[in-house]
């Protein structure tokens, strides 16, 4: 059976550690990193999302703001509102809750927001620095990923892994972090030909799909590494994975659950992130 990876776990132990280096930069500069979140209408799993990042940021001492907008907010409003955190000092991080209503544009919504301010790295300017490998900030799912499989000694370089899903968010991104650690990186989508001979091939199989249990036992290699980062709800309510748990975990050396794996560590990433805008708006200063 498969070791589970907590993210949990993990989770608590990053968000600790940016607890005491925000204690730290408070004490010595009067500095409190700030966030801002920005909801705009009324979905019910963002409203979830929106008040975990509210209480991960009390938790780390951080100072944030939430903004909970009609749905009927016009794209110019919401780009006055960025526009306004955009030359508040207090506001180190902005991130505006996906998905948007129809009459708004997303990626005038991203590129709006200043890149020393883009906490999520989706702006142009830090997806290019992510190309590079010089970046300030990563996305915090995949950098999440990252984290569990450094926490859990899992060491990439030289492996073959494979990422199911090439969203800008995820897929895209996760492969590129794995690269810069020495992967071989395989990407399949919708259109790969066989896709179970080409997860068969993975030491380490991410999948970022968002369909429930779509990656079974028989495409898994037996010993790999496997990462969920679905996030699914079945006809029953109850949340499940890409992948299908109950049998792959017999398979795999060690497995993220769902809840419980990768989703935690999606926010403390967020966290670190606004740290780290706020450490380099100290170094600006001075």
């Amino acid at each position: 059976m498969a070791q589970i990876i907590d993210g949990k776990e993990v989770s608590v132990f990053i968000k600790d550690k940016i607890k005491a280096r925000t204690a730290q930069l408070k004490e010595k500069s009067g500095l409190v990193p700030g966030l801002a979140v920005i909801l705009v209408g009324s979905d019910s799993a963002s409203q979830i999302y929106v008040r975990n990042k509210k209480q991960a940021c009390e938790y780390c001492g951080f100072y944030s703001e939430s903004y909970e907008l009609p749905a009927d907010t016009t794209q110019d409003q919401l780009l006055e509102l960025i526009d306004a955190l955009n030359k508040n000092d207090s506001i180190d991080g902005i991130l505006v809750q996906m998905p948007l209503p129809k009459q708004i544009d997303p990626q005038a919504v991203t590129e709006a927001i200043l890149p020393e301010k883009d906490v999520d790295a989706f702006n142009f300017v830090n997806v290019g620095r992510i190309m590079l490998g010089e970046y300030n900030f990563l996305p915090c799912t995949p950098a999440g990923v990252m984290e569990l499989l450094r926490y859990y000694k899992i060491d990439v370089s030289g492996k073959e892994c494979v990422v199911v899903g090439r969203s800008n968010i995820v897929g895209k991104p996760m492969a590129m972090l794995l690269l810069h650690e020495n992967a071989t990186v395989t990407i399949c989508h919708s259109k790969t030909a066989d896709l179970p001979a080409v997860t068969r091939r993975a030491d380490v199989l991410v999948s970022a799909v968002g369909r429930p249990c779509f990656i079974t036992a028989d495409m898994i290699k037996p010993g790999a590494v496997v990462i969920d980062v679905g996030i699914n709800r079945k006809p029953d309510g109850k949340l499940c994975g890409d992948i299908d748990f109950t049998e792959a975990q017999k398979i795999a050396s060690f497995i993220t659950p769902v809840p419980g794996g990768v989703g935690p560590m999606t926010i403390a990433m967020l966290m670190q992130n606004t740290l780290t805008s706020a450490e380099l708006k100290l170094k600006r200063r001075n």
